[in-house]
């Protein structure tokens, strides 16, 4: 092994780069082999649902805008329960997506949040069906070790809602889950801030999935660019030690000593 490799390992695939990218939102697809460049994604995340293979024109065709050497994870949006999380899995699978799955079973329109039990009972039948699955989920640790003995392979609990942009609300579960569960934790929806990907990174997950922050702002492969900074410097920070915190002021250089050492007065 090379001396200070960090690499991140899900499915039996070795992944340099922690930061997956998702391709909802963009008015254009064209745009999208500069930002996963910029990104240095090596993970795209796709609805299976948006992916048009009979359509004549290869624009509204977004195999054709993802590089090779990626990993496609399609998700399963729109699915209501686990039947059809399911159903969408094993078609994205027919379809050439490869074999891994991102679960996402939301019924809720409102706030987009996740049903975890369902979202349980669809790992179990996916990963026995030798699918590489990273469920999407409500921070809950409980669930998340079910997830585990399930059979995922990485669990996505959410920062705030899809789309969002509000950061991660859900920190202090997000904690716990890091601390507890032996499993890449990805922490996925509502990141909209670079220095937010790099926070969670300096938590200790294991990646980010941006999709609403980098799609909606005015220079898309500029934020891809900063996006992925942020996650190396998150990262870095953490495998340094980040110092303690402490409730009241500590010099960082002696504040007595030699300049009045000579003073007799």
């Amino acid at each position: 092994m090379e001396k200070n490799k960090d690499t991140l390992n899900i499915g039996g695939r070795e992944l340099k780069s922690r930061l997956f990218t998702g391709t909802g939102k963009f008015g254009d697809n064209r745009i999208l082999p500069e930002v996963i460049e910029k990104s240095k994604s090596e993970v795209i995340t796709m609805a299976i649902r948006r992916v048009n293979l009979d359509s004549k024109d290869k624009i509204d065709n977004i195999f054709e805008f993802i590089p090779e050497d990626c990993v496609i994870l399609p998700n399963a949006s729109g699915a209501r329960d686990a039947e059809e999380a399911v159903r969408i899995a094993r078609m994205a699978r027919a379809m050439g997506c490869g074999n891994w799955i991102k679960i996402e079973i939301v019924w809720d329109n409102k706030y987009l949040l996740p049903d975890n039990e369902e979202t349980i009972k669809a790992t179990e039948i996916l990963a026995k069906e030798g699918f590489v699955v990273l469920p999407y989920m409500n921070p809950d640790l409980i669930a998340g070790k079910r997830l585990i003995e399930a059979g995922a392979q990485a669990v996505m609990p959410l920062g705030s809602p899809i789309g969002s942009n509000r950061g991660i609300r859900t920190e202090e579960i997000i904690k716990i889950m890091i601390d507890e569960l032996d499993i890449p934790i990805v922490v996925d929806a509502g990141i909209g801030r670079p220095s937010e990907a790099c926070h969670a990174m300096e938590m200790g997950a294991a990646a980010v999935l941006v999709n609403t922050a980098i799609a909606t702002s005015k220079d898309p492969i500029k934020m891809a660019e900063a996006f992925s900074s942020a996650i190396e410097a998150g990262r870095n920070a953490y495998k340094a030690g980040l110092g303690r915190q402490i409730n009241t002021g500590c010099a960082s250089s002696p504040l007595l000593g030699f300049l009045h050492e000579g003073d007799k007065n």
